[in-house]
This record gives structure tokens, sequence and C-alpha cells, in this order.
């Protein structure tokens, strides 16, 4: 196992300890003594995976450490990192109305397996799928983790339904980029674009 894919690994490992947190110091605000500490485990357990994602990727590039099972659990680890933050933070309670809504990580949901449907789909017509990163898509995931960083750290007390919209708006409009390059891999697109 190379160095890269071990921190992969531990930024993996941290996920659940992330939810974990997440979910006892939510308990802690329904009954009504918010132990800050807990919340403070999260955020730390939270920005340590994500930048973790930074490393693991410098010392690939780094020490020449490019491997298939680092270029396949990259990804999944940032989307299980992402997609487990939205959920939970959606489901506890951070505060009083202070939790990302429920339609958003419907939203982020079928987006992400509109994605993943595309590539099957075209995968299977064309035997490739060439994936090329959209500007949107990278917009969408900053936003999103700002709609997270907003519920975690409660900076402001502004209502996180504010930067979710924002990250509503880059989710659509990434969803609908992405679906329009695959439209155009589809073969009696192919000429035409």
């Amino acid at each position: 196992m190379t160095l890269a894919t071990a921190v992969t690994l531990f930024r993996l490992i941290l996920v659940p300890v992330f939810a974990w947190l997440a979910i006892e110091y939510g308990k802690t605000v329904e009954q009504g003594n918010p132990h800050e500490e807990l919340r403070w485990l999260a955020v730390i357990t939270y920005i340590t995976a994500a930048a973790s994602d930074g490393i693991d990727g410098w010392v690939a590039r780094r020490y020449d450490q490019k491997s298939l099972t680092g270029a396949i659990l990259d990804p999944l680890t940032d989307k299980a990192l992402l997609l487990t933050g939205i959920i939970t933070l959606s489901l506890v309670e951070w505060g009083q109305d202070w939790h990302l809504p429920l339609w958003f990580v419907i939203l982020v949901i079928l987006r992400d397996i509109e994605i993943l449907g595309g590539i099957i789909i075209l995968y299977s017509i064309n035997g490739k799928v060439p994936i090329r990163p959209h500007w949107t898509g990278k917009v969408c995931t900053v936003t999103q983790m700002v709609a997270l960083g907003w519920v975690m750290l409660k900076l402001f007390d502004i209502s996180p339904v504010y930067p979710t919209i924002i990250a509503t708006i880059f989710t659509v409009w990434s969803g609908y980029a992405y679906y329009m390059m695959g439209y155009r891999q589809l073969p009696k697109n192919a000429a035409r674009a």
C-alpha cells in the first residue's frame, strides 16, 4: 500500500467518526445542553478529512504513487465525506432550525445518481466515457462545502437556508451541464457535437 492510499484510507475512517460526533452533538442540542466540545471535534474531524484530500493527491504526484486503487478510492472517499456531511447535517439539529433542509439532500443525491447513471449508460453504449470535470461541478462542490461549514461553524446568525439556496443553484446547473456532456457523447449526437 502506498502512502497516498494510506492517507485516503485515513480520510475514509474519519467519515464515520465525523458522523458519530455530529449525531452526539445533535443529541446534546435536543436535550437543551449543547456540548460545544463535541461540535468542535466534529468540525476538526471534518476539516482534517477534507484537508487530507489535498495531501494524498500531492503525495501521489510528488512521489509518483498513482495507482488504480487510489484513482477509484479517492473520489469515492470524497463523495462519502460530502454526502455524509450533507445527510447528517440535514437529519441532526445543531440548534433551533439550524440544519440543512431535507430537500437539499434529495437534490444532491438525485444529481449524483444522474451522473453515475449517465456514466453507466454511456459506458454500456460507447465502451468508454471520457470524463472531463466541468467548472460548475467544482463550484457546486465548493458551495455545498460552504453550506456545510455554515451549519457546523455557526459564525453568522443567518439561516443556513441561504447558502443552501446558492448551493442548490450550482447543484442543478452542474447536473444539467453533465447531462448535456453525456447527451453529446451518445452515438447519434457525437457527429453534431
